[in-house]
């Protein structure tokens, strides 16, 4: 049920606030009643009939201003504002609490939700919901929209917006609030043609989100309807009945193709990393030899060099340690040894030294 404001008209968000009767018509309802009551129904002349309305007038006159103290106070809720017209124009704002006017219908007050959090929905409607142009329109065709690839898709989405500016919302557009739908459903057409199918169900979502309620604020501000859009967000997106299965059919296969792009990119990252990994072990394994050679090759050169110094100070001296020193290592590992000497005259045959320590052991 719609609530109804001081002018007789609905209250398309839903405030609950109501406003008295038309007063005027109460009023001279009542004076008719009187005068009928205390006019004798007539059968006492017009002397009669006088005289009746003259003891009623004091009555009447005391249920008028009953009357128009009623009417004259007026209770803001605790979210809303309230705009006086005094003659149908526009007279100030007043806050939340109880207040005075005119009555008789000289001072007209609209209440006005400023700090409520408003919605609108397109293509389904919650049991409950303050929505009223929700009922009168036909939830299927907002829906049905062509996306950029010429492919056809369902789209549901809810707008919320609060008001922001009650002089704005109530004289500067006509209907601000169906005003807001048709822009909503003209913006969401305009974004959802720029995509392709595949973005509007899946990965471009919240791109599509965020560019309509720019360009619905952007509207919204051009027109003056003294609105602010809080939020704009997708519900339920799907292809049309006759080509859902299709539809079906084509999401599991691409399902199931990023399914094999997810194993495969599994695998590699299981094998690739571990390939590297042994790649940089011989690399570096590699460059140790090769520093282990470099560094024994400078070591030989620089020991050789320190000999070379040394023989070319005695070489005689240098040249006999040299010889000393290989044949230490050499002959540990002859078996059978000969001594062949200038001063001898034949060979002499050494005992063998090998078998005499094998024996002694």
């Amino acid at each position: 049920m719609s609530a109804q404001n001081n002018n007789g008209a609905k209250d398309p968000w839903g405030s609950g606030q109501q406003s008295p009767p038309d007063l005027d018509a109460i009023i001279n309802k009542g004076i008719k009643n009187l005068k009928d009551k205390f006019s004798g129904g007539g059968s006492g002349g017009k002397g009669g009939g006088a005289a009746g309305f003259g003891r009623a007038l004091p009555i009447i006159l005391l249920f008028a201003a009953g009357l128009s103290l009623w009417s004259a106070y007026y209770t803001v809720p605790s979210d809303s504002v309230a705009v006086v017209q005094r003659f149908g124009m526009y007279l100030k704002e007043v806050p939340p609490g109880l207040h005075f006017k005119l009555p008789l219908g000289i001072d007209k007050s609209t209440v006005v939700p400023v700090k409520r959090q408003l919605k609108q929905e397109f293509g389904f409607s919650t049991p409950g919901a303050r929505d009223a142009y929700q009922g009168s329109r036909d939830g299927n065709l907002e829906t049905q929209m062509v996306t950029g690839d010429l492919n056809a898709a369902l789209v549901e989405w809810v707008v919320q917006y609060r008001i922001s500016d009650p002089v704005k919302f109530l004289f500067a557009v006509r209907e601000p609030a169906e005003t807001l739908r048709y822009v909503s459903e003209s913006v969401m057409r305009e974004v959802v043609g720029d995509r392709t199918v595949d973005e509007v169900i899946t990965i471009g979502r919240q791109e599509i989100e965020i560019e309509a309620l720019l360009k619905m604020q952007e509207l919204s501000s051009k027109y003056e309807m003294g609105i602010n859009i809080d939020q704009v967000q997708l519900k339920n997106i799907n292809p049309p009945r006759p080509v859902q299965e299709s539809f079906n059919e084509v999401n599991q296969a691409q399902q199931e193709k990023e399914k094999l792009i997810n194993e495969a990119r599994r695998e590699y990252n299981k094998v690739i990393p571990l390939a590297e990994g042994e790649k940089d072990q011989r690399i570096r394994e590699a460059d140790g030899y090769r520093l282990k050679r470099i560094n024994e090759a400078e070591g030989d050169v620089a020991r050789f060099n320190a000999l070379f110094t040394e023989y070319r100070k005695a070489p005689e001296v240098t040249r006999r340690r040299i010889y000393i020193e290989t044949m230490q290592e050499i002959m540990p590992n002859i078996q059978n040894k000969i001594l062949v000497d200038d001063d001898m005259s034949g060979l002499l045959p050494l005992l063998n030294i090998g078998e005499q320590k094998g024996s002694k052991k």
